[in-house]
């Protein structure tokens, strides 16, 4: 009697294919910025873009289309530093034209502005004094400052940077007195039973606690300078965006005019974040002290 031997083969179960590996957390959280905050404006720009594409090539149609714009603006917009001598210079030279009187016209916004709102943010009656001499003039319309600018400076630099300060002061000087006049009363009591002298209380109590109202203050001084520059440069005429929006509405250049309307946005928009980044670091480490 024969047996037949037969080898069982061991049963062989299938493995599971491993999980694809995850994203590090970096690329999670740079899709999770791009789409909340990059895509949306990007969506709406281009949108507009096309809008803006389908009427401008309507015949007949007042403005450029985007296309038109850049045609006619590309060799500013490649050669943004060229220098030909006098006002015939690139639109980044115009900008920084511009961006210097801002510069020195805000800075010293800044050091008068900080310094009366402090002034009638701790003094009842420079408060009753001063307050409605500042709620007067700053209702005048910056570019109404600048016949008297001109009268008494006899030039068109520093009554362009005039009209900047004056423009810029007054919503610092009436944020830092609401900064000031609001400081808790604890903190007071503190620095009276520390013995803070005058300059400590200064530097440890008053500017950290009302550095919230004062970089809001100076961001509505920034933006306003930049609007008040390109006005005044019109009326001025030298190197200046201002002026070469004017120049280029007399030469009938008009996709010039867009370029330069987009480059001040930008600008201006840029500066508006540069103020918004330094309140941002100043009262984040006030908070963590």
């Amino acid at each position: 009697m024969n047996t037949t031997t037969e080898t069982l083969e061991p049963i062989r179960l299938a493995t599971p294919a491993a999980p694809p590996a995850a994203l590090p957390n970096w690329i999670k959280a740079a899709a999770r910025g791009f789409m909340t905050h990059v895509l949306p404006p990007l969506v709406i720009i281009g949108l507009l873009l096309v809008i803006w594409e389908l009427l401008g090539s309507r015949p007949g149609a007042a403005l450029p289309p985007p296309s038109k714009v850049v045609q006619d603006t590309w060799e500013l917009i490649v050669s943004p530093f060229y220098d030909n001598g006098g006002n015939d210079v690139g639109l980044a030279w115009q900008m920084l034209a511009s961006l210097k009187r801002v510069a020195y016209g805000y800075t010293l916004a800044v050091i008068a502005g900080v310094s009366l709102g402090v002034l009638v943010g701790q003094s009842t009656w420079a408060l009753r004094g001063l307050d409605p001499l500042f709620q007067v003039l700053r209702t005048v319309p910056p570019l109404a400052w600048l016949p008297i600018s001109l009268a008494g400076f006899r030039d068109g630099h520093p009554s362009a940077i005039f009209v900047i300060f004056i423009t810029a002061i007054w919503p610092i000087i009436i944020n830092t007195s609401i900064g000031i006049r609001n400081i808790p009363d604890d903190y007071r009591n503190v620095a009276r039973v520390i013995r803070l002298n005058g300059v400590e209380y200064f530097g440890k109590i008053m500017l950290p606690a009302a550095a919230p109202f004062i970089f809001s203050g100076l961001r509505i001084g920034v933006g306003l300078s930049w609007l008040a520059i390109v006005a005044a440069e019109m009326l001025i005429g030298g190197v200046g965006i201002g002026f070469f929006i004017w120049d280029a509405w007399n030469s009938s250049r008009i996709s010039d005019i867009i370029l330069a309307l987009f480059c001040v946005g930008i600008v201006g928009f840029l500066l508006d974040r540069i103020v918004a980044f330094i309140g941002h670091l100043v009262t984040r480490g006030t908070a963590a002290s």
